[in-house]
């Protein structure tokens, strides 16, 4: 077994950042009163993140391309049923489908967050832009049902690394850390991780937040 780059240096800055938001997300959103402004900004920064995940997806390291690891069906069939090897390089078919599943949790949790008035304490800036049902149905999503699928796909998640760390004996944790993960001969292809592409991700996620302040900025909240 030898060690091959899988995860590029902005894919794992993506992961971890996108990690502590969410937990910021979930905490800020449950104790209220004052922290609902840093709940806000912190929705504004998965806003930000998921974007450029979406176009690092196109551009980005091997592995961190959707058409690298997003798996067809008769993949995903042939692993279910035990037909490809266990273990795979970047994510399995199963991880895959985690991540895509997490990525539309949470672009459905901040675009029903951007129409969300609590009456109370917040208003989304989308909010003067939409009708008050459109608003009505943005906030019932957000808090009682987004909230509920985005925790039980982090529990999902979760449970998932303990899974494969102590029965699989896979680290997936420290692959995400180092960048690096064991492949048997013969290789696959190893993702490109160079300063020129960490120069590119940096203006992709500078591009992505001027995307996310227009947004904001169009029902006057900028």
């Amino acid at each position: 077994m030898l060690k091959i780059r899988v995860w590029d240096l902005p894919t794992r800055l993506f992961h971890w950042a996108l990690m502590v938001a969410v937990m910021g997300l979930l905490v800020t959103g449950n104790v209220g009163g004052n922290w609902i402004n840093w709940h806000m900004r912190l929705g504004y920064a998965v806003f930000t993140l998921i974007l450029f995940r979406l176009v690092w997806g196109f551009v980005g390291g091997h592995w961190s391309r959707f058409g690298n690891f997003v798996p067809t069906p008769r993949g995903l069939w042939a692993y279910l049923r035990g037909a490809e090897p266990a273990k795979h390089v970047g994510h399995n078919p199963l991880g895959a489908l985690s991540v895509l599943a997490l990525l539309t949790v949470l672009a459905a949790q901040v675009g029903s967050g951007l129409l969300t008035d609590d009456e109370i304490a917040f208003t989304g800036p989308l909010v003067p832009l939409v009708s008050s049902s459109a608003v009505s149905l943005a906030s019932w999503y957000h808090s009682e049902v987004g909230k509920l699928v985005l925790l039980a796909l982090v529990a999902l998640h979760l449970s998932a690394i303990a899974f494969y760390r102590f029965v699989k004996k896979q680290r997936l944790v420290q692959a995400m850390l180092t960048g690096d993960q064991p492949a048997p001969p013969p290789l696959p292809a190893e993702t490109r991780d160079t300063l020129s592409t960490r120069f590119l991700a940096l203006a992709i996620l500078l591009g992505c937040a001027g995307v996310v302040f227009a947004v904001v900025s169009a029902g006057g909240a900028g």
